[in-house]
């Protein structure tokens, strides 16, 4: 956020006063006439309410509502703050005849979310969040949603849930932490781009990933294509060795090498991996991925040990983060300088770091990477994947079908392969989470990745098992979306 409020500054020191805010309105406007179009097959006649606070973001809801008055719509603006209303904009909108009330109307087509703006914190206000709770109709928010941190994406209380978010200049955190609060993000140009520079946050798109997944060629094999060692699974836990092995095979095209006592398991769901009952007696590998289902006890130590030791990329899961956390001995094991990718869920972070991530999600996840000089791989909703030198890439959730025991191990196998291949770690990680994340709404949808991406709420609750054999459907359709 301080990025774009200095690019903002420096924009408006070289514009005419109120400029920035019209050409933004205007964009506002626009997306909101073509809204009304596709919702009710008209635009003139239509009713729009707007919710104006006392800031800038109230600005921009009465200037839109004045440019929309030019389009026939009706328009009330209803005024939180009468004697805070941004006065340009009031007096645009009361030029164009638009309506000022303090009450909501009984049946609009649209709301507009212009309470707070950037600046904003905490959550709305009680006469705020009573009009907000009153209101039936879909709600745009102007740059964020209402009550919800911009930088953060929490809310602490009363806020608004927007269907869709119109923001200027640039995605700000809240739209990539936050999707379920912003829906889907349209972005007006308002000529930001020059002074922004490299953003804070990065999302892989589905063709960079697509662009990026290992394929052979012509002179391939399979351990030019990269060998991933998995240690995973025991007499208890069986099923994770299958799922996290399985996912490495459908992964990529190398070769998977499988050690642990879930071996007779292993071969019997996945005659393609070489499986052994010793990480010790597994072969050469290019990276290994350790930890679910794993155990905690004193031979998982050493399996930990050993892995953390061979000088290869890890990616440690589950069991291996709990050892790490109980026993940080454990860390000097690794050679200085291997990649390590951890992948804890939030009682794991608390448990390595002493504390849940909290609220900046982003942050802690930017501090445990420094301290654990270690690529952290952040599980939730949205996922965060923050690298020692304080880059980090989301995955901002399409779904929420992931979430189901068994997930992770499916995740863990296709990172464990993708770090065989030689991705750079953080970047494998990202490309990891979109396309366990995508496998699991193809799983849940039965369908192809093209229906899977397009949101809404159909689907049933899908097994890991479901979500590890979708893996393939994903990645070909990753694979789809860029040309090579």
């Amino acid at each position: 956020m301080a990025r774009v409020r200095a690019a903002e500054g420096a924009l408006l020191s070289r514009v005419p006063v109120g400029d920035l805010m019209r050409r933004a309105a205007f964009g506002l406007a626009t997306r909101v006439a073509a809204v009304l179009a596709e919702r009710t097959g008209g635009v003139s006649g239509r009713h729009v309410a707007l919710l104006v606070g006392a800031g800038d973001n109230g600005g921009d809801a009465l200037w839109a509502g004045a440019y929309l008055r030019r389009r026939g719509v009706v328009v009330t603006a209803v005024l939180l703050s009468p004697d805070r209303a941004h006065a340009p904009g009031l007096a645009a909108l009361r030029r164009a005849g638009g309506r000022i009330s303090v009450q909501l109307p009984d049946r609009v087509h649209l709301v507009l979310d212009g309470i707070v703006g950037l600046s904003g914190r905490g959550p709305l206000r009680p006469a705020a969040a009573q009009l907000v709770a009153a209101i039936r109709a879909p709600i745009i928010a102007v740059d964020s949603p209402s009550g919800v941190d911009p930088d953060t994406g929490t809310a602490e209380g009363s806020a608004v849930t927007a269907a869709e978010t119109v923001t200027f200049g640039a995605r700000k955190p809240v739209h990539l932490l936050a999707p379920w609060r912003c829906g889907p993000v349209h972005l007006v140009d308002i000529g930001l781009s020059a002074e922004l520079g490299e953003p804070d946050l990065r999302v892989l798109t589905a063709a960079e990933v697509g662009a990026l997944w290992p394929v052979p060629g012509p002179t391939s094999d399979k351990y030019s294509q990269g060998v991933v060692g998995i240690a995973a699974g025991s007499a208890d836990y069986p099923g994770a060795a299958v799922l996290c092995a399985g996912a490495a095979v459908l992964a990529t095209s190398g070769m998977v090498r499988f050690a642990g006592t879930a071996a007779d398991a292993v071969r019997t769901r996945w005659p393609e991996v070489v499986a052994t009952g010793s990480v010790s007696d597994a072969g050469q590998v290019q990276a290994w991925a350790v930890g679910p289902g794993l155990g905690t006890g004193a031979a998982s130590r050493q399996v930990l040990a050993h892995v953390l030791g061979v000088g290869v990329p890890v990616v440690a899961d589950a069991d291996a983060i709990t050892l790490l956390a109980r026993h940080p001995e454990l860390a000097d094991s690794r050679d200085p300088g291997t990649p390590l990718v951890l992948t804890p869920h939030d009682r794991e972070f608390e448990r390595l770091t002493g504390k849940l991530p909290g609220a900046d999600r982003v942050a802690a996840a930017r501090d445990a990477a420094g301290r654990f000089d270690a690529v952290l791989l952040l599980k939730g909703n949205t996922t965060i994947v923050a690298a020692p030198d304080g880059r980090v890439l989301v995955n901002p959730a399409r779904s929420s079908w992931p979430a189901t025991a068994g997930s992770g191990d499916v995740l863990t196998g296709v990172l464990g392969a993708l770090l065989a291949t030689g991705l750079e770690p953080a970047t494998a990680a990202a490309a990891a989470t979109h396309a366990q994340e995508l496998a699991a709404a193809i799983a849940a949808r039965g369908g192809s990745g093209s229906i899977a991406t397009r949101g809404g709420s159909g689907g049933a609750p899908a097994p890991a098992s479901a979500i590890q054999a979708a893996l393939t459907d994903a990645i070909r359709y990753l694979r789809s979306t860029f040309k090579s």
